[in-house]
């Protein structure tokens, strides 16, 4: 069984459209992002911020570029300009995201 730490795979930027958050993931290799297709599903990725990402959570597939997006609804508690979070436009979700681990049995 292998571990796998994203922070070792891939790097990630994200931003927000109001209530919306976007996260780009691009794996460093053509081998990581292999295991990322594998693993870094939407739904794993819902779980990991469900305390706050209250809506669906969409993944995208960009082959071209070894890398995922990630769409994610009712994200920012109304959008940057009506929000109380303390992240108001998303931009701290890609390198968080980047705390995530999985296994694969190889």
């Amino acid at each position: 069984m292998t571990t796998y730490k994203l922070k070792d795979l891939a790097y990630a930027r994200s931003g927000d459209k109001g209530d919306i958050v976007d996260i780009g993931v691009m794996a460093k290799d053509d081998e990581a992002y292999q295991i990322l297709k594998k693993h870094l599903t939407a739904d794993k990725v819902k779980a990991f911020f469900s305390p706050i990402v209250k809506g669906k959570v969409l993944r995208y597939d960009i082959d071209t570029l070894n890398s995922l997006e990630f769409v994610m609804h009712n994200a920012l508690g109304g959008g940057a300009t009506r929000t109380l979070c303390m992240d108001q436009t998303g931009k701290a979700y890609g390198p968080n995201m980047l705390r995530m681990e999985f296994e694969d049995d190889d």
